[in-house]
């Protein structure tokens, strides 16, 4: 059954250098384990479990059984110590704001800012909350305030300040609400009876959580605080019509699944109606394309009903509940069956995980005929009072055996409350029976705390799983001993929860390692019913891991957080980091555990582990301190991506069907509006993402980064707007002058000036390769371009949306600040040196001179081979192949140039064979398809279509898909057979008259083909028509308007290589495109395909500057790709390559500063000598194959 998972999220900040006098785990969080080594040397001082000085907030979110009941009880214990002249107040504002929004509280008490430092509170689903430990005897005033999205604005309460009179000591709570700053503020004794229904799970229909004391020492579940339905009252099940009538559902616009899953809950009063609804989706949907969608849809239903916002009610018929353990043991079975395709998806897998914990059990037990008999027997009973037997009778026993549903568990532990209330009032025996009752009925919701799971399945496991169980619980057992401790030596702490955490690694595994065999067709039900328990144990332990991975968050901030780690960094002391990679190796095995893309996680952790066993590098001529920070920030920025894309899902998955089934099932309107919220804040992802942030600062620190990474400097001024992407059209027709774009995510192939051409600078929000096709561009169009990573500066960024601001880009460092708007009328871009001076004017637009271009007749051939390709028949790219191909052969020794540099460095490359099909060719192809008038007229309207009324998509579509239809003549492809062999593995890349020119690169605009042979001549003509169709897409028609190019004027050639199965792929730039030193090469490299750099992929390249007259190679960045692009031979030429994910820890380039560094001086040397040969700085384009250099293109470095 769906249970409970309570987030306490600190907001406790690093500390500094000051260690705090206490090293303090706070309660109620979650958290992950591996097994490692592990040591954080930390100060000796005594250690305290406080709850007073915690500051949290609880999301109710629905995951598997874990112990937060138990938890909750130990912190309040705890929580009774309190400082002298202390007052411990917890705040809540019974209020929501919008996705993204941030409620703060400002006063004038120094806990709360003076009125100039915010306080922030937490989220929850019933409101804001946060918690204070304030100065006794003392009045102060105080309000709240809304936080925007963007960071920039804020909204103040309405009317006066709220005024607090504080009592001289003692624990309270109260509850404000949003612009009632006149209200009466009652502080109500923490924990007593009256602020049960002001605390409780309230919903916007008015229902609260039973009113049970939480000082009692009977075990509840979770089911009790994550309860939004009505309010248990104890009456008779035929008194339940009159709620009934209450529900509305509202089909309006519904269609498909939704519609069918709304209307059969319509038809489906009672619990086990509603299980059949759901078994009947998913079935329905297993082999169509609906199946995620079925999913989801499910998820989002089952836990509105295990939470009470969808009510269940009786319908007049009998059904005990073995019927209810019967769908549950098929929904569960086509779960499993799915999980276990080849083809589920990892958000198929994420979402079943969510479906799990929201089913009843199956076991033997409850598909008995006549299940759960012993709340008969106590209804029965002679040793109670007549009122009390007819009410159990009533509220539990009928309607459990009647129409079972999750309100009845709420009903038992109401009751089990009310009847242990006071010890003696009732006979022991019925006490116990009632307690035993309690158990049996949790075990059938899967309601029971994470230790009563875990023991429901040891009887079934083999020696060591069992070993592994009792290590995990015993460690368990220690680890709560130790928080209810007064006194706790701090090292003793950290190794226990470290011991916890790998203790759990040990048991997920063997449990998870279990069940990888899959669900057999043939398993027997009992089978089927302990494969739940295991599955649910395995949940379980995720949430598990979440609290201890927040206590670790909590000890890390204690002892100062960031600013310690980068302190120990920089001094060398790396050993202290051992704890928290060890935390972070530990929460990434559990997401790959999880099935979310376990490969990933399994690099990222063996990097992780590399990095922390190899210490600080002791050789390689670099600093052993910054490339250890180096190599660690390229794995934390891995991580952090990896948290990124799970929540980016969850965000695509959930959002729009919550808000669909929301509507239609009448949900409050907040419940929905925090569902994805709450499933990404209660999630283990978010305290691993957590755990990021601080490493990641920690590590910049070590470097002295910034998080800022300059692509093209300069200096501009323009109005600051933020979009999701960079495509037309998305720019504000209201802002007239120059723009600074902030964009959150590119793919690398956009162009700046086609979404606008008074773009003067860029702020991209994602790390991008210098030379993917986008930064090319924008230097080329002198478009300042950087990227930023650090969230903080992220948020100041925000705050000037909207408004007339300065970039500054320099190799020294960013600013960005408001500026005046005196300069509106015109854009003003200066391109900086490394001191700041100008280097030159801003842009003009390219003025195409068509006479240079125009094709000439076809070569009778039909094919140039490589070494005689020119301009005229050609275009740029190929001649420049061509004159590679020149210097290659020049030597007696075949394709090898005997040439070094002036250290002895061999600046010996190869080129790969070629040949090109001129321009003309397609023209030909046209003609003979008798196509000619309609291309030419399609090309007229083009030249003026209209962006706004779609005209142009549609012009360009039906241009590509004339093109993309024709074939290369026969002679073609006899003559390249005549090149390459029958079999050889080719690329058909793109040679047009408009691109790789000094004023023009059009890098990556158009269509490269891997992978491609001409033994399949329709796979290797299509090949040849896609790369002349994508003269025409829309990024190609833009691209060349804002060049003053006429469409007329622009042909295609294509330039036909072998296909290199690279190790290394590589761009240099001859010229440093951040400081124009001319005195070094820069290089940017990745694994496999040169692909990964030009398209933007998200990550980094290892990036190297190499010295053109020494010997020096200084690393500035390790790569951190996930995966390389690869072509087998013993795959398929149809026109694909595959991707595999890396694992840096492997790659010579990261872990031999020998090989990176010879390396780096090849690349300089063959970068140098290129530079010279072709009169300019260059931008190469190659790759390493075994030991050899491979030069494929080189093109005029944009000024």
């Amino acid at each position: 059954m769906d249970s409970l998972r309570v987030l306490h999220c600190s907001n406790s900040s690093s500390t500094g250098s000051t260690l705090p006098t206490q090293f303090k785990f706070f309660n109620k969080t979650y958290s992950n384990d591996t097994p490692m080594n592990r040591r954080v040397f930390l100060p000796r001082r005594e250690l305290r479990f406080l709850d007073q000085s915690r500051q949290y907030s609880r999301i109710v979110c629905g995951a598997s059984s874990v112990e937060t009941r138990e938890e909750g009880k130990r912190e309040e214990k705890t929580g009774s110590r309190l400082r002298h002249g202390k007052v411990w107040l917890r705040v809540r504002l019974d209020h929501q704001v919008n996705f993204g929004e941030q409620v703060l509280i400002l006063g004038s008490s120094k806990e709360l800012g003076l009125w100039k430092k915010k306080v922030p509170l937490n989220w929850t689903e019933n409101g804001w909350t946060c918690e204070l430990e304030l100065r006794g005897g003392n009045a102060m005033e105080f309000k709240f305030v809304i936080l925007e999205k963007d960071q920039q604005k804020m909204a103040w309460e309405d009317g006066n300040n709220r005024v607090l009179n504080l009592p001289k000591r003692g624990r309270y709570e109260m509850v404000c609400h949003w612009n009632m700053t006149e209200e009466a503020v009652n502080l109500l004794p923490f924990g007593s009876e009256e602020n049960v229904d002001e605390f409780g799970d309230g919903t916007e229909n008015g229902s609260t959580v039973v009113d049970v004391d939480p000082s009692l020492e009977v075990d509840t579940s979770p089911f009790v605080q994550q309860w939004q339905g009505v309010d248990i009252s104890f009456m008779r099940s035929n008194e339940h019509r009159s709620r009934e009538r209450e529900r509305k559902w509202d089909t309006s616009g519904l269609e498909g699944l939704a519609l069918k899953l709304v209307e059969g809950d319509q038809n489906a009063r009672n619990w086990w109606r509603k299980l059949e609804v759901v078994r009947e989706l998913i079935v329905g949907s297993l082999q169509s394309k609906d199946r995620l969608e079925a999913l989801i849809y499910s998820a989002i239903y089952l836990k509105w009903i295990n939470t009470g916002q969808i009510p269940c009610f009786e319908d007049g018929g009998h059904h005990r509940p073995n019927r209810h353990a019967e769908i549950s043991r098929l929904i569960f079975r086509e779960l499993e069956l799915i999980s276990s395709r080849k083809d589920a998806s990892p958000q198929e897998v994420l979402v079943i995980r969510k479906i799990h914990p929201c089913l009843p059990s199956f076991k033997a037990e409850f598909t008995a005929s006549v299940p759960l008999t012993r709340i008969r027997d106590i209804a029965h009973r002679g040793d109670i009072p007549h009122d009390l037997k007819q009410e159990i009778k009533h509220t539990i026993q009928n309607k459990l055996h009647r129409n079972a549903g999750p309100e009845d568990l709420i009903a038992t532990e109401a009751m089990l409350a009310r009847i242990t209330k006071n010890p003696g009032e009732y006979s022991e025996a019925f006490v116990e029976q009632f307690k035993i009752f309690h158990h049996e009925l949790k075990d059938f919701f899967n309601a029971g705390s994470l230790a009563e799971q875990l023991e429901s399945i040891r009887e079934s496991l083999d020696k060591r799983s069992i070993s592994a169980l009792t290590s995990f619980l015993e460690y368990k057992k220690k680890l709560d001993k130790l928080q209810e401790s007064e006194n706790a030596v701090e090292s003793r702490a950290i190794d226990l929860l470290m011991n916890t955490l790998q203790s759990l690694v040990s048991l997920r595994e063997a449990i998870a390692n279990g069940l990888e065999s899959g669900l057999r067709n043939d398993a027997p039900d009992a089978a089927i019913a302990m494969r739940q328990k295991w599955r649910l144990c395995e949940i379980g332990l995720e949430d598990y891991c979440f609290v201890l991975l927040s206590r670790f968050l909590n000890s890390i901030e204690a002892v100062g957080g960031a600013h310690w780690l980068a302190e120990n960094a920089g001094s060398g002391n790396v050993s202290c980091w051992n704890d928290p990679l060890t935390a972070l190796m530990i929460g990434i095995r559990q997401l790959g555990i999880s099935g979310w893309k376990k490969e990933e996680c399994d690099a990222i952790r063996n990097e992780l582990l590399s990095w922390k066993e190899g210490g600080l590098p002791r050789n390689g001529g670099e600093d052993g301190k910054t490339i250890w920070a180096l190599r660690l920030k390229a794995t934390l920025d891995r991580a952090r991506r990896l948290t990124e894309e799970y929540s980016e899902e969850l965000l695509r998955i959930f959002p729009q069907k919550v808000q669909v089934l929301g509507k239609a099932l009448g949900i409050p309107e907040n419940s929905v509006r925090t569902y994805t919220e709450a499933e990404i804040r209660a999630g283990l992802i978010f305290q691993v993402s957590k755990l990021c942030t601080p490493l990641l600062k920690a590590v910049r620190s070590a470097v002295g980064s910034e998080g800022w990474d300059v692509l093209v400097p300069g200096a501009v001024v323009g109005t600051l707007v933020q979009v999701e992407s960079i495509v037309p059209g998305s720019l504000p027709s209201s802002i007239t002058g120059p723009i600074i774009l902030v964009v959150n995510k590119a793919d690398g192939d956009e162009e700046v000036t086609a979404a606008g051409n008074n773009i003067v600078g860029v702020i991209l929000l994602q790390e991008l390769p210098h030379l993917s096709h986008l930064g090319v561009r924008a230097r080329q169009e002198r478009v300042v371009f950087v990227t930023c990573e650090d969230d903080d500066k992220v948020s100041e960024i925000q705050k000037l949306k909207g408004k007339y601001s300065r970039l500054e880009a320099s190799p020294t460092g960013v600013n960005i600040c408001q500026s005046s708007d005196n300069s509106k009328d015109g854009i003003t871009a200066k391109q900086l040196s490394s001191n700041g001076s100008s280097m030159f004017e801003p842009s003009r637009p390219h003025q195409f001179s068509g006479s240079a271009f125009k094709p000439p007749g076809t070569n009778k051939r039909g094919v140039v081979a490589l070494i005689d390709a020119d301009t005229e028949t050609s275009g740029a790219k190929a001649a420049a192949c061509g004159r590679l191909a020149s210097l290659a052969a020049a030597s007696d020794k075949g394709f090898s140039i005997a040439v070094y540099s002036d250290q002895g460095v061999p600046a010996s490359f190869k080129v790969p064979a070629g040949a090109v099909i001129p321009f003309g060719s397609m023209e030909l192809a046209l003609a003979k398809s008798r196509s000619t008038e309609t291309f030419e007229s399609l090309l007229q309207q083009i030249e003026t279509a209209k962006l706004d009324n779609g005209e142009l998509d549609k012009l360009c579509l039906e241009l590509q898909k004339l093109i993309s239809s024709l074939q290369p003549p026969e002679e073609i492809t006899e003559n390249l057979l005549k090149i390459f062999s029958k079999n050889a593995r080719l690329i058909v890349r793109s040679s047009a008259n408009v691109e790789d020119l000094a004023g023009m690169s059009a890098a990556g605009l158009y269509e490269s083909i891997p992978n491609v042979s001409p033994s399949n001549p329709i796979i290797f003509g299509n090949a040849i028509s896609r790369v002349w169709a994508s003269l025409y897409t829309r990024r190609a028609i833009l691209s060349r308007r804002a060049a003053n190019v006429p469409q007329k004027e622009a042909t295609m050639a294509v330039l036909v290589q072998e296909m290199l199965q690279p190790d290394l792929s590589f761009v240099l730039h001859t010229l440093s495109p951040t400081d124009r030193d001319s005195n070094f090469v820069e290089a940017e490299i990745a694994p496999g395909l040169g692909e990964t750099l030009a398209s933007g992929t998200r990550g980094t390249p290892w990036r190297l500057s190499c010295a053109k007259f020494g010997e020096a190679v200084k690393t500035f960045a390790f790569a951190n790709f996930s995966e390389e692009m690869l072509v087998l031979n013993s795959g398929p030429a149809d026109g694909e390559v595959i991707r595999l994910t890396v694992d840096y820890s492997k790659k010579p380039l990261t872990m031999d500063p020998v090989f990176r560094r010879q390396l780096g001086q090849r690349l300089c040397a063959v970068g140098f000598f290129l530079e010279r040969k072709f009169g300019g700085p260059q931008d190469v384009e190659g790759c390493l194959v075994g030991k050899d250099i491979y030069i494929v293109q080189t093109r005029p470095q944009p000024q």
